[in-house]
């Protein structure tokens, strides 16, 4: 985990890959739940024997929205923003791009960027640019920009 001390330190890091986060496999139990929380049971997540038949992957794939859920994790999971934290806000994303799909039971992992630090009311509004890597493949299956609020 990459421990950053101040605010003053952060805002150095701008411009700059920040961390890389552990990997995390992405199970069929957890494309499952997420079907059932977002009412999409397409095939392609949740039939593990048409996926296998019908997709190149050899089974199914991931709900792009699962990726996206994971950022905030590999963010905790490889960065502490400081004792002096109060809270942190998930204020959304700028963009996002599913260049690759996911295909469960693979490890993936955040390559996390700072592109910048801008002050805000009573704290700072961090982009972070994270890049989800899976494991053997070369393209990302996920780059997307995640705006974080620190207070």
């Amino acid at each position: 985990m990459r421990s950053i001390a101040t605010l003053d330190e952060l805002q150095a890091l701008a411009g700059q890959e920040v961390a890389t986060s552990d990997w995390i496999t992405v199970t069929q139990e957890q494309v499952n739940r997420l079907a059932e929380a977002t009412g999409d049971h397409q095939w392609i997540h949740v039939d593990p024997e048409r996926a296998a038949r019908a997709l190149p992957y050899g089974g199914t794939v991931a709900h792009g929205f699962l990726t996206l859920a994971l950022l905030p994790r590999m963010l905790t999971e490889a960065i502490d923003l400081g004792p002096d934290v109060k809270m942190l806000l998930n204020y959304g994303l700028n963009r996002v791009r599913f260049p690759a799909p996911l295909p469960v039971g693979r490890r993936v992992r955040g390559v996390i960027v700072l592109q910048s630090v801008e002050a805000i009311p009573a704290g700072v509004q961090l982009a972070w640019e994270v890049t989800v890597q899976c494991e053997g493949m070369d393209k990302p299956v996920c780059v997307a920009e995640f705006l974080v609020r620190r207070y």
